[in-house]
């Protein structure tokens, strides 16, 4: 092993794969560049940790670089192991993992080191939808590192002294790192959305575990499935409860009660994330409208509508489960979009985004909805219309165009006018409304729901019509690749 494995590069490496997995490639590979003093300079391996091994004895290979060697920073060697690595694993069908501390381009080494960021780009373009790609940031990842981590299907970060950014808070107009530091993992996962999880260097790793135990090895080959020793009918009693926090649903319904939140800190309203259902990866999306503690008790509350980010977060999860074939369930409490002006700009192309996943995803495709199912925000969320396979309904669903009352008022505007109790009219107009329009029966009749369950047979219901689809194959026209 090369001296730079026993280095915090190295160290990482140990705490992440199995006992005694690690094979290490590339371990004499030094910089071959001579300018600026380069010669007397030593670089062992170039700064970065290559090679294979195991987790939970899935095979994975990985990088990881060492700070200590020219800061981690890329050129033309170091970008090659990289390459090597991927090639590699393109070859086995295996996850490729980055452990990330890099300094960005290795300034000695010019068009040579830019040359090696253009290679490593073109890796995980060839390699996106192929193999996971999951990077963990554990000290400087700026500039065209940045961008890697980005065209990463996972991004981790730890929490204290990683650092993510394109440019550097104090290089941005008006802003420095005391006002609000852009390259920290609150901001890039609350606000950039970049970052899957983040926490402590243990904490980011045992998440890669826990990641790499539920995907797929790549995009056909299965490896994620476990054996399940949940009941497949187990009654989830006082599920409808869980209704607002869908996060704490997806637990409920899932094997062992298993649930893998991704992005928790971006865009809460809508979840995504990983469930077991009869041992088998199901991906997750689930509008939310409160987030619950330990104890059951509130801790914030959410307008059930889409936002524009949440419809980005969803659409490129639900992206990332059609290239791997992960199945998708589907759970709907939305009445609307999200109205305001900062939204505005960004609403109905994310929409887009969302509605186009959805419809364009051929992997079996699982919808409840619990809650409110209004207008075209329900249609972008997994509708019968637009491509769910199976479309089941909570009894107190409500199924249409709008709120029963605030259609009434519209459509009896004038005889609201003129009522004596305007009020007994309404609620007497809406009642009928919601009979025959806005409701779970009505969309039922209409073939738009497939059936209408009780809240806590839900687990067994989703289990089984996941099963039928489990063979399912559907053609799509025959195109290079959509322009939304």
């Amino acid at each position: 092993m090369s001296n730079s494995a026993q280095t915090s590069a190295g160290s990482r490496i140990a705490k992440l794969l199995d006992e005694n997995s690690f094979v290490e490639v590339g371990a004499y590979v030094t910089a071959r560049a001579t300018d600026f003093n380069m010669t007397g300079k030593d670089t062992p391996a170039d700064g970065v940790v290559t090679g294979y091994g195991t987790i939970g004895g899935c095979l994975v290979y990985v990088y990881s670089q060492d700070a200590s060697v020219l800061g981690g920073s890329m050129g033309e060697m170091h970008a090659k192991k990289i390459a090597a690595v991927y090639s590699m694993a393109m070859k086995m069908g295996a996850p490729v993992i980055g452990l990330v501390d890099c300094a960005g381009l290795r300034l000695q080494e010019a068009t040579d080191a830019l040359h090696g960021f253009g290679q490593l780009y073109m890796s995980q373009t060839m390699a996106s939808g192929v193999i996971p790609q999951i990077s963990a940031i554990f000290g400087t990842c700026g500039g065209g590192m940045a961008v890697s981590a980005a065209m990463s299907d996972f991004t981790l970060m730890e929490s204290k002294k990683a650092k993510l950014f394109v440019n550097a808070p104090n290089a941005i107009d008006g802003n420095y790192a005391g006002k609000c530091d852009t390259s920290a993992a609150d901001f890039q996962g609350e606000k950039a959305g970049m970052v899957d999880f983040a926490g402590t260097e243990d904490e980011v790793l045992a998440k890669i575990r826990e990641l790499v135990g539920v995907l797929p090895a790549n995009n056909e080959d299965d490896m994620s499935y476990d054996v399940c020793e949940d009941d497949l009918n187990r009654v989830c009693e006082g599920l409808e409860g869980f209704a607002g926090d869908t996060a704490a649903a997806l637990g409920q319904i899932s094997d062992d009660g298993f649930f893998l939140e991704t992005k928790p800190m971006f865009a809460p309203s809508m979840v995504t994330g990983f469930a077991r259902l009869n041992g088998n990866t199901v991906g997750c999306v689930a509008n939310r409208s409160e987030s619950l503690d330990e104890k059951g008790e509130k801790t914030a509350s959410y307008d059930a509508v889409l936002t524009a980010e949440g419809c980005t977060k969803a659409a490129e999860f639900v992206d990332f489960c059609d290239a791997f074939n992960i199945p998708v369930l589907t759970l709907v409490n939305v009445k609307g979009y999200k109205a305001d002006k900062c939204s505005e700009r960004r609403m109905a192309k994310a929409a887009a985004k969302l509605t186009y996943a959805y419809a364009n995803a051929s992997v079996p495709k699982v919808t409840v909805i619990i809650g409110q199912a209004f207008g075209t925000a329900y249609l972008t969320m997994a509708s019968k219309s637009c491509g769910a396979d199976i479309v089941y309904a909570w009894p107190t669903a409500a199924i249409g165009m709008m709120d029963a009352q605030a259609a009434v008022k519209i459509m009896y505007a004038d005889e609201i006018a003129k009522a004596d109790n305007a009020v007994a009219l309404i609620s007497e107009k809406a009642a009928e409304y919601q009979t025959l329009q806005s409701s779970a029966i009505a969309a039922a009749k209409r073939g738009y729901v497939d059936d209408i369950i009780p809240a806590e047979d839900t687990r067994k219901r989703v289990i089984a019509a996941f099963e039928m689809l489990f063979t399912k194959r559907e053609d799509r026209p025959a195109k290079k690749h959509g322009t939304i």
